[in-house]
């Protein structure tokens, strides 16, 4: 059923059609007065605007002005042979009946104009739908856009509120949130003040709403109204809400991820919700689970960094500690045994010999792992002197070849050195390098079985013809430049290439029976790691079980000075 209205002052005209569409049940009305047209239209926009342009007091020129702004929602029938004179006219027209048309014509012609004003209707309430659906999505996709920018539980949350703002456009919200404060805190988000009444009644309802989620009363978090702390933003302070606010709509969800919750939320609107409405506010508050569960692990990880970073700071000094207090004796017993063993205190039989004699070897052995713990804890802490000058590294080489090839000698191996001639300088600091060089050889020693041999080599090389296990690539890749390169091949009992990365790993033993038996602190191989590291330099090792092992480093190249 429509509604048609005709403006004409013809009275037998008028009557025509008003039975003609009485008949037809459609609702009719005439107006011959311009000056109530407005009013009239104002009252109820007829689907279908009959202009009867033969008509004599009625000014159709002048009230197509008028009327223009209704015409939009309007199907204009013009009647009349001279309606097409008139351009206004034509323009507000969406057809032309005159009086020698039939009734079947004219009834077609407005139940033409009726059915495409409701298809009109029914595109643009789509076209709403679809921009208001885009509108929600757009908002969903920059809420997510925020929530995947931040681990700042106190953000995400907010984040979430605004999100729900931006889609459903909320009167008030309360937010329960167990994750923001250091205990539970009710967020009150709302476009106008509360009174402590009302704001106590929805303490009280968001408690009442939490204890409902659980059945068995095993809630996570104790919740009490009385002692619920409140947090408010209030939009327009100057207006108030009363108590019928709970007369709105209202939608819940809780906020949770599997068995963890990170509270809940209620919106009211004075307006009622949507289905679309109660889909995207359950999708904002659970989108946003996922980045609060990622921000507790992301706490939780900061938190147990710290700790550890405590225990290993506490470790360090403890280490240095006993250290400090373990050379104090040894040094007494070393000197002690120095003494016996010099004959300064009488003669000792030849069995009292070698039972100080291994004395003494011990003490020296738990000297070196105490030593050891030293230059960690020293490392570690960045207190290790350097003193860095020109050298060559011909120098290094033969200091340890002098000092260690009586111990090679005493366990029957053949210590070999092949050293590039013509070598450049280095700038390094000498001890450093001749600690390093020493545990290298010191390890072969130790490792290679008798009547094999050990040799130390030393070349230039550049850094990109530098090759390497693909375990130690990444620590050549960061080489640039001229390089010394030292290596110490041993043909020992080697080691398995899994265990090629824990070889520089502090306190890390590799398990075979010869190296249970040699001992050691464990801590050779990473000290001398980070001795290089200081030089800007870096080792590495191959090796191949039951045929030796190839330890190598590499120390840059000293800048050539300009003379002037």
């Amino acid at each position: 059923m429509g509604y048609i209205l005709l403006l004409s002052d013809r009275k037998d005209y008028a009557a025509n059609l008003e039975k003609l569409f009485s008949q037809n049940r459609l609702e009719f009305s005439v107006c011959s007065d311009c000056g109530y047209v407005e009013d009239l239209i104002s009252a109820k926009i007829p689907d279908i605007l009959i202009l009867d342009l033969l008509s004599d007091s009625i000014d159709f020129k002048k009230l197509a002005k008028k009327i223009k702004p209704f015409c939009e929602k309007s199907s204009v029938l013009l009647n009349g042979s001279n309606s097409f004179s008139d351009k206004d006219l034509l323009k507000t027209a969406n057809a032309v009946i005159t009086e020698d048309m039939n009734t079947d014509l004219i009834l077609g012609v407005v139940d033409m104009n009726l059915r495409m004003k409701k298809s009109l209707e029914r595109l643009s309430e789509t076209n709403r739908d679809l921009a208001d659906s885009l509108y929600r999505l757009n908002a969903l996709y920059s809420t997510s856009s925020q929530f995947a920018g931040t681990l700042d539980k106190k953000k995400l949350i907010n984040f979430m509120i605004e999100g729900i703002d931006k889609s459903l456009s909320f009167s008030l919200t309360c937010t329960l949130s167990f994750c923001t404060e250091d205990k539970p805190v009710l967020l009150i988000n709302s476009l106008y003040d509360l009174s402590d009444e009302l704001t106590n009644a929805l303490k009280l309802r968001t408690v009442l709403h939490y204890k409902g989620m659980f059945e068995d009363n095993n809630f996570p978090y104790e919740v009490d109204a009385e002692s619920l702390k409140v947090i408010k933003h209030i939009k327009y302070p100057a207006n108030k809400f009363n108590f019928n606010l709970f007369q709105f709509d209202n939608m819940f969800a809780p906020v949770k991820l599997g068995e963890t919750i990170f509270g809940c939320v209620e919106i009211f609107k004075d307006a009622p919700f949507s289905t679309e409405d109660a889909t995207c506010f359950q999708t904002i508050a659970q989108q946003v689970t996922l980045p609060l569960k990622s921000a507790t692990l992301y706490q939780e990880i900061k938190e147990t960094n710290l700790k550890l970073e405590k225990l290993e700071r506490l470790k360090s000094e403890f280490i240095s500690i006993v250290s400090h207090e373990l050379r104090t004796p040894l040094t007494s017993i070393k000197n002690s045994l120095d003494i016996l063993l010099s004959g300064k205190c009488g003669e000792i039989n030849e069995a009292g010999n070698k039972f100080l004699d291994m004395a003494k070897r011990n003490v020296q052995r738990l000297s070196g792992i105490i030593n050891d713990l030293l230059d960690l804890s020293k490392i570690e802490a960045g207190k290790m002197d350097f003193h860095f000058k020109n050298i060559n590294i011909h120098q290094v080489i033969e200091y340890v070849k002098s000092t260690i090839s009586i111990l090679a000698k005493e366990k029957g191996l053949i210590l070999n050195v092949e050293e590039a001639e013509n070598l450049p300088e280095i700038y390094a600091d000498s001890q450093r390098l001749e600690q390093v060089l020493t545990n290298l050889v010191s390890n072969a020693i130790k490792f290679t079985p008798e009547g094999k041999s050990i040799t130390i080599t030393s070349e230039l090389k550049n850094a990109s013809d530098i090759t390497v296990h693909p375990y130690f690539q990444e620590e050549i890749n960061r080489l640039k430049g001229d390089y010394i390169v030292v290596s110490v091949k041993d043909e020992g009992i080697g080691i398995a290439e899994k265990d090629l990365l824990r070889a520089f790993d502090k306190f890390a033993q590799i398990e075979n029976s010869l190296s249970r038996k040699v001992g050691g602190s464990g801590l050779g191989l990473p000290i001398a790691k980070q001795l290089l590291d200081a030089h800007n330099g870096a080792i590495w090792c191959d090796s191949t079980l039951e045929k030796g092992s190839d330890f190598s480093f590499a120390i840059p190249v000293a800048a050539v000075k300009v003379s002037a």
